[in-house]
C-alpha cells in the first residue's frame, strides 16, 4: 500500500516549491554585509575524494540503473537562485516602525516597564518630557535584567515616532543620552550612528562618557578599529574620559595591530587621567611598554614609566626587562643605570643577569662587576648564577684570582655555586697549568653537594690530557663509570675511551713508551718513571683539547638546545631554555626556529610555544615564512587562536606568503572557538586572496554557519565547495542538507533540493531522508508526508532513523494508516531492519493510546519468528500499564525474564505506579527485588521510584521499612530521594517527618526542589505554623532561593489573616529587592486580597511584577483593581488599567463597567462615559439600564440636552424604555430652556415625546 497514493500520482519533485514558513532566522549584524558575491574561493585545490569515513559515497550517483556524472554539472549560480527563492526567510524582519501607531510600539515594550507605559496607552501624541519618562522607565528596568535587542528596537521606534510628530518637536538632551545608552548596550551600531548624526545636526552635545566608551568597546569587539579610534577622538575633543574597560579594549586592539604611536598616545591619555594604574591593569602597561621597546622608543618609555611611578604604580619585571632590553641593544648602560637609580626600581635576577652578560661581552667583567655593585645599591639581589656569569667571564679573560673571589662571594652569601661555575674554574686551572689543584675543586663540589656533569669530566679529561697526566685520565674515566655517564663494557682501553669523549680519533692518538737508551723521544713520564711520548698530529690534538677547555668557560646553551632538538629531547630542550634565560643568554634565531619547528611537529606543549612566542616577539618576527605558517597551523589546531591571530596579522603586515593550509587552520580554529567576528573577518580575507580550503574544513565551516543562522554565507560556501570538489559533490550535498535541516532550515534545504534537481543533480535516499527528518522535527507533517511519498514512488527507502522518527511523528499526528504503510514499504525493501521498525510502530501506537493495535503488532512479530528486543517489550509494558492490564504485563514480564531482556526505568515506574494504585503493594515490593537482582540500574533509583509511588497512593506505611532497608545496605540518600521523602510526608500531613528529612537534606547541601519547599510551607501555613514557615523562608532567602507563587501566597495570606499587613508588604518588597521571584509568578490571589485592604498601590505593584515576568493577570484581578481605583478617586489610573486589560483580550465584568461609568459621571466626564458605553457595545457587551441612566442624569445636570437625547435613543436601541423619572427630568429641564425647537421648527418636546413612544 502506497502512502497517500493519490497525492503521489499528481506530485513530482519538479513541482515542489519552497514552503511558506516563518522560520525564526537569526538577524545578522552589519558585518555580514561584507559577505556578498564579491569573490570566490580558489578552485585550484586537488580533486580528491573526501577523506572522512562518511565520504565513501560514490563520486557519481547511480539511480534507477542510470549512471550520472555530477562533476560535469555547472554549479555556478546555485546560491543566488536560493537567495531569490527564499529571500523572504532571511530578509530583515524588523518592524517598519513608520507604519505602527504609538500604542502598537508601547505594547511591544510594555512588559519592560508597565508602570511607565500604562499612562501613555490612551494618548495620541507625546511631549518631549513624556518621551524622556518612557526612556527613563526603560533604562531603570534594564539595569535589573537583560533586555532583548528587539525591545530596544521598539524603543528606538518610539523615539523616532515622537520626532516625526511635527517639525517643531525636539527631544530633550537627556533623552538622547538615555536612548544612546540603550542602543549601545544592545549593540545596535547603525542606530547609534544615526542618533549621533541627529545630535550633531541639532547641535546637541552628548557628554556621556559611558555611551561612547561602550560604543568603542562594541566597535573593538567587531574589529572596527577605525570607527573605534574615531569615537575615541570625538571623546577627547569633548573632554570626556573613557571608562577603564574602554581603554583596555582599545589598547589591546592597538597592541595586537602593532600600532605603536596610537597605542602610546592612548595609554598616555590613560595615565594622565589617572586610570589603568592598579595592579589589575598591569598587563596593559606591560604590553604597551613592550610594543614601544620593540620599536626602539626607549626614551619615550622611560618618560612614561616615570610618569606612571608618580601615580604609585611600580613597574613590573616584564616592563623593566623590556626597557633593559632596549637599552642594552643600544649599549647605553649608563642611561640604563640612571633609569634604575631615578625610578628606584631594581630588575629581577633574570633581567639583571642579562644586563651583566651584555656588559661582560661588550666592556669586560670589571665594568660588569661595577655595574652589579650599583644595581645592588638600588635593591638588586644577585644569585649564584649572577656570580657564576662573572666567574665564567673572568676565567675567559684569564683572571682566575677574580673568579675565585666571586666563588667566595657566593659561599659568603650562603648560596650554592652552579656546576657551570665549577666547570669554568676547573678549566681555567688547567689552562693556567695548575692541574694539580683540579681534584681539590672536584672534591669541594662533592662536599657542598654539587653533582658534576658530563662537561665537568670532559674538562678533567682534556686538562689532564693536555698536561700528559694519562694515569689521571684513566682515574677520571673510572669516576665517570661510577657516576653512570659511560658503560663499564667500554673500558677495555680507558685512554681510547677518553680520547673518543674528547672528540679525538682513538686510533690516531697513541701513547708510546720510549725505549731508547737516551730517552730521545720522551715527552713525559708515568708514575713508574717510564718515558712516554704521543704519536699523533699534535697541532690538531692541542686544538681539540683547547676547544674543550674553552667551551667549558661559558656554557653554550644554544648548542645544547640544538643537540637536544636533534635527538628529539624536546622536554629537556624546553627546560634548557629556562636555564639559559637565567644565565642571561639569548636564543639564536637558528635555535629558536629549530625548537619551534620541533615543538610544532611533535604537538608537545602548545602552551609552552605560546609562552616562548610571547617572551621573544622579535625572534618570532624574524622566523622564516615556512616556520610561521607551521606555527599558525599548530596553534590554531590546539585552540590557541589568539596567539595564532597575532602571528597571522604580523605575517599580513609583512606581506609574508601565507599558505592555504594556514588560513584553513585558523578559520577552523576560530570556528571551534565559536569566534564569529574573527571567523568572518578572516573568511573575507581568504576570499579576497583566493585561498583554497580543504573539503573537511569547508564542511566544518558550513555546519558552523548553518548553526549560527548565516544562511547566505553558508550557501555561498556550499556553491564554492561544489565547484572546488566536483568529484565529491554527492557527499557535499548530503552533508550540507543535513546541517541545514538539523539547524531548523528544512524549508531552505527543500528549495536547495529543487534547485539541484533542476541543475541535473540526482540525490540519493540519504539526502531526502534529511528533509523528512527536518520537516518532522519542525512538525510540518504534511510536507514530510509529501517527501515520503516521493521517496517511495522513486523506490528510495528512507534511512532507518528517518523511518523510526517518521512512524513516531505520524502516530503522534493520528496518521496511523500512513505509519503502517511506511512500515510495510520499509520492510519490503529492507527486511533486515524489521525489529527496529516494528518497535517504532508499537511505540507510536502505545503513545497514542492504541495499546491493542500495539499488542497485535507484537504478536505479528512473534508469528514471523522475530524476537522482540527489550525496547519493544518495554514499550508494550508501558502501554498495558496505561490500560491497567496488569495480567498482560505479567505475561510479558515472563517472556522478558526468559529471554534475559531488561526492564527499563520508565516501564518500572509505570508498573510500580499501577501496582500501588490498585493496592498490589506486595507485588511492587517483589518487582523491586527482581530489578535489584536482574538489572543494572542504580539501586537508589529503584528505591526512590517505589517510595514516590507509595507516597502518591497513600501507602506511606511501607516507606519507613524501605528507608531502613536502604540504610542497612549502606546506600546514601541523594537529592532526589530526599525530595520524595520531604514531599511525600508533607502530602501525608506528617510535617514533623517531612521537616526532619528537609533539615537533614539541607545540612548535607542538597537543594530541595521547588515542589518540596512549596508543599512544606503551604502545609505549615495551613496548619497554623506560620512562624516555622517564615523561618524556613528566611533560610531560603539567605541561600538566595527563589520563592514561587504558592510559597509567597501562603505566607502573605497567613500574615494578612493575622492582621499583619505591614509585615506582608515588607515580605513582598524583600522578595522583589533580592530577586527571589520566580518567572512563573502569579499574584492574582494577593492582588484581590490587597484590594480588599484598600492597598491599591501594592496591588498594582504586584500586577506590574507579573507583567514584567510576561505573565498575564486574570480578568478578576483587573476588575478588583479598576473598581478600587474608582473607589479611591483614581479614575485615570482605572481607565489606564481598563485599556491595558482590553489590550490583553480580557473582558471586564458588568460591575467594573458600571463602577467606571458611574465614577466618570460623578467627575463630570460625560465624553468618557459615552466612550465607555460605546466600547461596551463594540465588544458585544450590553450596557445596563443603570449605566445609561447615570450618564443621562449627568447630562441633565449639566443641561446638555442634545447629548442626553442621543443617549436616550442609544438606550432605546439597546432595548431599554426610559422610565417616568427620566422623562420628567427632561421635561423639567426643557421648561427652563429657551431652545424648545429643533432646526426644522418642530417643537423639541413634541419630537422627544413622539420618539419616546408618548405621541
Amino acid at each position: 500500500m502506497r502512502v497517500r497514493a493519490a497525492v503521489v500520482l499528481s506530485h513530482s519533485l519538479s513541482t515542489l516549491r519552497p514552503l511558506n514558513l516563518n522560520l525564526p532566522i537569526k538577524q545578522v549584524c552589519f558585518l555580514f554585509s561584507l559577505f556578498l558575491n564579491k569573490h570566490r574561493f580558489s578552485t585550484t585545490s586537488p580533486q580528491k575524494p573526501p577523506s572522512s569515513p562518511s565520504s565513501s559515497l560514490p563520486f557519481t550517483q547511480t539511480t534507477n540503473n542510470t549512471h550520472i556524472d555530477l562533476s560535469s554539472i555547472n554549479t555556478s549560480g546555485i546560491a543566488k537562485s536560493i537567495f531569490q527563492r527564499c529571500s523572504h526567510l532571511w530578509e530583515n524582519k524588523s518592524e517598519d516602525f513608520v507604519t505602527l501607531s504609538l500604542k502598537d510600539l508601547l505594547l511591544k515594550i510594555y512588559t519592560v516597564s508597565p508602570e511607565t507605559n500604562r499612562k501613555f496607552l490612551r494618548v495620541s501624541e507625546l511631549k518631549p518630557v513624556d518621551v524622556l519618562e518612557i526612556l527613563l522607565g526603560f533604562e531603570f528596568e534594564s539595569e535589573k535584567f537583560e533586555i532583548k535587542v528587539q525591545k530596544v528596537r521598539s524603543l528606538w521606534g518610539i523615539f523616532n515616532w515622537a520626532s516625526d510628530q511635527s517639525r517643531v518637536f525636539n527631544h530633550l538632551p537627556r533623552s538622547y543620552v538615555v536612548m544612546a545608552k540603550m542602543l549601545v548596550r544592545a549593540g545596535l551600531f547603525r542606530e547609534i550612528e544615526l542618533l549621533l548624526s541627529a545630535t550633531d545636526s541639532e547641535g546637541i552635545l552628548l557628554d556621556s562618557y559611558e555611551i561612547f566608551s561602550n560604543l568603542i568597546e562594541g566597535y573593538v569587539g567587531a574589529g572596527e578599529t577605525q570607527r573605534a579610534v574615531s569615537i575615541y577622538d570625538r571623546m577627547r575633543r569633548q573632554g570626556l574620559v573613557p571608562t577603564l574597560s574602554c581603554y583596555r579594549a582599545i589598547l589591546e586592539l592597538l597592541v595586537r595591530k602593532n600600532d605603536t604611536q596610537l597605542a602610546f598616545q592612548v595609554y598616555l591619555d590613560t595615565v594622565e587621567k589617572g586610570l589603568g594604574l592598579s595592579r589589575e591593569e598591569t598587563t596593559i602597561f606591560e604590553n604597551v611598554i613592550k610594543l614601544l621597546c620593540r620599536d626602539g622608543r626607549v626614551h619615550e618609555v622611560r618618560k612614561l614609566v616615570k610618569k606612571v611611578i608618580t601615580f604609585g604604580l611600580k613597574p613590573t619585571n616584564l616592563v623593566i626587562d623590556a626597557i633593559a632590553s632596549g637599552y642594552y641593544e643600544k649599549k647605553d648602560y649608563d642611561d640604563l643605570l640612571k633609569f634604575f637609580l631615578e625610578t628606584k626600581c631594581a630588575p629581577d635576577v633574570i633581567v639583571g643577569n642579562r644586563v651583566i652578560v651584555s656588559l661582560c661581552r661588550n666592556f669586560g667583567v670589571e665594568r660588569a662587576n661595577l655595574f652589579l655593585q650599583e644595581l645592588e645599591n638600588v635593591g638588586f639581589g644577585p644569585d649564584e648564577i649572577t656570580f657564576g656569569i662573572l666567574i665564567g667571564w673572568s676565567c675567559r679573560e684569564g683572571k682566575l684570582k677574580n673568579a675565585f673571589i666571586y666563588l667566595s662571594e657566593i659561599l659568603l652569601r650562603s648560596l650554592k655555586p652552579n656546576v657551570h661555575s665549577y666547570n669554568a674554574l676547573i678549566s681555567s686551572v688547567f689552562r693556567e697549568g695548575m692541574w694539580k689543584h683540579a681534584w681539590e675543586i672536584l672534591n669541594e663540589m662533592h662536599d657542598i653537594g654539587v653533582t658534576p656533569n658530563l662537561v665537568t669530566f670532559k674538562v678533567l679529561l682534556a686538562g689532564y690530557s693536555e698536561a700528559r697526566q694519562f694515569d689521571e685520565v684513566k682515574t677520571v674515566v673510572g669516576e665517570m663509570v661510577e657516576h653512570g655517564l659511560i658503560q663499564p663494557s667500554s673500558l677495555k682501553d680507558p685512554l681510547s675511551k677518553a680520547f673518543m669523549l674528547l672528540g679525538l680519533d682513538p686510533l690516531a692518538v697513541k701513547v708510546i713508551r720510549d725505549n731508547d737508551v737516551g730517552f730521545s723521544k720522551t715527552e713525559f713520564f708515568d708514575n713508574l718513571g717510564n718515558g712516554l711520548y704521543l704519536e699523533t698530529d699534535l697541532i690538531e690534538y692541542e686544538k681539540t683539547i683547547s676547544r674543550v677547555l674553552e667551551d667549558a668557560l661559558i656554557p653554550d646553551f644554544n648548542s645544547l638546545i640544538l643537540k637536544d632538538c636533534d635527538q628529539g629531547n624536546l622536554k629537556t630542550a624546553v627546560t634548557m631554555v629556562e636555564e639559559m634565560l637565567r644565565w642571561g643568554q639569548e636564543l639564536s634565531l637558528t635555535t629558536f626556529s629549530t625548537l619551534v619547528k620541533g615543538l610544532c611537529a611533535s604537538g608537545y606543549g602548545m602552551k609552552i610555544i605560546a609562552g616562548l612566542l610571547e617572551k621573544m616577539p622579535k625572534l618570532t618576527d624574524q622566523l622564516d615564512q615556512e616556520t610561521l605558517n607551521m606555527l599558525v597551523q599548530a596553534l590554531s589546531k590546539k585552540g590557541f587562536t589568539h596567539t595564532a591571530r597575532i602571528i597571522f596579522d604580523g605575517m599580513l603586515q609583512r606581506n609574508s606568503k601565507i599558505k592555504s593550509e594556514t588560513c584553513t587552520a585558523l578559520l577552523t580554529g576560530l570556528c571551534r572557538k565559536r569566534n564569529l567576528t574573527g571567523l568572518l573577518n578572516y573568511w573575507e580575507l581568504a576570499r579576497q586572496e583566493k585561498w583554497s580550503l580543504e573539503l573537511n574544513d569547508c564542511q566544518n565551516l558550513m555546519g558552523f554557519l548553518c548553526k549560527k543562522g548565516l544562511l547566505k554565507e553558508a550557501l555561498e560556501l556550499f556553491e564554492n565547495t561544489l565547484s572546488a570538489y566536483p568529484r565529491a559533490r554527492s557527499h557535499i550535498c548530503c552533508y550540507f542538507l543535513e546541517k541545514l535541516c538539523s539547524a531548523g532550515f528544512t524549508t531552505i534545504a527543500h528549495a536547495l533540493v529543487e534547485e539541484l534537481h533542476e541543475q541535473g543533480f540526482v540525490l540519493d535516499r540519504i539526502a531526502y531522508s534529511h528533509l523528512v527528518k527536518g520537516f518532522l522535527k519542525e512538525r510540518i507533517i504534511s510536507k514530510a508526508l509529501i517527501m515520503l511519498d516521493f521517496m517511495l514512488e522513486k523506490n528510495l527507502v528512507p534511512c532507518l532513523d528517518t523511518i523510526s522518527i517518521s512512524i513516531s511523528r505520524l502516530c503522534w499526528a493520528s496518521k496511523f494508516e500512513e505509519a503502517v504503510a511506511l512500515k510495510e514499504s520499509a520492510l519490503r525493501e529492507q527486511s533486515s531492519i524489521s525489529i527496529p521498525v516494528y518497535s517504532a510502530l508499537m511505540s507510536g501506537f502505545c503513545k497514542s493510546g492504541m495499546v491493542t493495535e500495539a499488542a497485535n503488532i507484537f504478536c505479528d512479530m512473534l508469528s514471523r519468528g522475530l524476537l522482540p528486543d527489550s525496547e519493544a517489550c518495554n514499550v508494550l509494558i508501558q502501554g498495558y500499564c496505561q490500560t491497567d492490564d496488569l495480567m498482560k504485563v505479567g505475561e510479558l514480564l515472563g517472556i522478558m525474564i526468559r529471554k534475559n531482556l531488561s526492564i527499563c526505568i520508565s516501564s518500572y515506574r509505570n508498573l510500580v505506579s499501577r501496582m500501588c494504585t490498585t493496592g498490589r503493594v506486595r507485588s511492587a515490593l517483589s518487582l523491586k527485588e527482581l530489578l535489584l537482582k536482574e538489572s543494572n540500574h542504580p539501586n537508589l533509583i529503584i528505591y526512590s521510584i517505589l517510595i514516590f509511588s507509595l507516597f502518591r497512593t497513600g501507602n506511606n506505611l511501607f516507606v519507613d521499612a524501605l528507608v531502613d532497608e536502604l540504610q542497612e545496605k549502606g546506600l546514601q540518600l541523594d537529592g532526589v530521594a530526599y525530595n520524595f521523602l520531604v514531599y511525600g510526608y508533607a502530602q501525608c500531613k506528617d510535617l514533623s517527618r517531612s521537616l526532619q528529612y528537609l533539615t537533614i537534606m539541607m545540612s548535607e547541601e542538597h537543594r530541595p526542589s521547588n515542589r518540596s519547599m512549596r508543599t512544606v510551607i503551604k502545609c505549615l501555613c495551613g496548619d497554623g505554623e506560620l512562624g516555622k514557615a517564615l523561618e524556613l523562608s528566611r533560610e531560603m532567602e539567605s541561600r538566595g532561593w527563589v520563592h514561587d507563587a504558592t510559597i509567597q501566597n501562603s505566607i502573605v495570606e497567613g500574615l494578612l489573616a493575622r492582621g499583619k499587613l505591614k509585615e506582608a508588604v515588607s515580605f513582598l518588597d524583600r522578595m522583589g529587592e533580592k530577586g527571589l521571584i520566580s518567572n512563573e509568578i502569579n499574584y492574582d490571589i494577593l492582588i484581590k486580597r490587597f484590594c480588599k485592604f484598600r492597598k491599591v498601590d501594592k496591588a498594582v505593584d504586584l500586577l506590574n511584577i507579573m507583567l514584567k515576568k510576561a505573565n498575564i493577570p486574570s480578568s478578576s484581578s483587573y476588575d478588583y483593581l479598576i473598581q478600587d481605583c474608582c473607589t479611591c478617586h483614581k479614575l485615570d489610573q482605572a481607565l489606564d488599567l481598563l485599556t491595558e486589560m482590553l489590550d490583553s483580550n480580557l473582558n471586564p465584568n458588568v460591575k467594573t463597567w458600571n463602577v467606571l461609568i458611574d465614577k466618570a459621571c460623578q467627575d463630570g466626564r460625560i465624553t468618557e462615559s459615552e466612550r465607555l458605553l460605546n466600547v461596551m457595545v463594540q465588544m458585544g457587551e450590553k450596557p445596563t439600564r443603570e449605566m445609561f441612566c447615570s450618564v443621562i442624569n449627568r447630562c441633565h445636570y449639566e443641561r446638555n440636552l442634545s447629548k442626553a437625547s442621543e443617549l436616550l435613543q442609544m438606550m432605546q436601541q439597546n432595548g431599554y424604555e426610559p422610565d417616568f423619572e427620566t422623562h420628567w427630568s427632561f421635561i423639567s429641564n426643557l421648561s427652563n430652556s429657551n431652545d424648545n425647537s429643533n432646526n426644522k421648527g418642530r417643537p423639541f418636546l413634541s419630537r422627544l415625546l413622539s420618539e419616546s413612544g408618548f405621541a
